[in-house]
């Protein structure tokens, strides 16, 4: 079982995550849904903060229809979530992070600076709610969330693989570097040439491939 974290701005409806969750549904069962305040989910997103508790409830689902064995696979804003998730509620067989920041605040390049921009400035959540769809909270993180790489270590002893294209736009690669240094044994990385960022990036070869990792290693 697949249980799918979309990345910032995204939701259940948008063709590339389904085009992921028909991809993924060849290796199994797969959950998929929208972070609050994104699309047609209630409430206000807290950018991957308390979206952990949106992520802790479809997997609850998912064990309550059944599937012994969950594996959770996200994206951009996703990936920190799963491996926040994995590292504060534990209970999933294997995680898969795509395109995650290894740190906050981060504004190194010129989308990250464009994200925090929406996320911050009141004329950035009105072009958030209208453009994209998503709903932001106004109020900053209090207490500041775990960092991903943070997170990281408590994940053992369930299989950790960070995915990550070396063309990335967003986060440049030694993010997933820190992430798989701090991971140590129990962590896998994939550099991926020439990918970008995040679902729009992931291919029909790479999603084959995470879907046998999983496979491999969840049932």
């Amino acid at each position: 079982m697949f249980v799918v974290a979309h990345g910032f701005t995204g939701d259940v409806d948008r063709p590339h995550l389904r085009r992921i969750a028909e991809a993924l549904a060849r290796h199994g069962a797969v959950v998929t849904f929208s972070f609050r305040g994104h699309g047609a989910s209630g409430g206000r997103s807290t950018v991957g903060d308390r979206e952990v508790l949106d992520l802790a409830a479809a997997v609850a689902w998912a064990r309550d229809l059944g599937h012994a064995r969950v594996a959770t696979v996200g994206f951009s804003m996703g990936g920190s979530v799963v491996l926040r998730h994995a590292a504060l509620h534990r209970g999933v067989d294997a995680v898969v992070s795509v395109s995650s920041p290894a740190r906050w605040y981060y504004r190194g390049t010129a989308p990250m600076r464009r994200l925090h921009w929406l996320v911050t400035r009141p004329e950035g959540r009105v072009v958030g709610r209208y453009g994209f769809r998503t709903r932001i909270h106004h109020r900053d993180w209090n207490p500041v969330p775990l960092s991903p790489v943070e997170a990281v270590p408590r994940i053992a002893p369930a299989p950790l693989l960070v995915v990550h294209g070396d063309s990335d736009g967003y986060f440049p690669v030694d993010h997933p570097r820190m992430l798989a240094e701090a991971a140590g044994d129990h962590g896998e990385l994939w550099l991926e040439p020439g990918m970008g960022h995040a679902e729009h990036a992931t291919g029909e070869d790479l999603l084959r491939r995470i879907g046998d990792w999983v496979t491999a290693r969840a049932g």
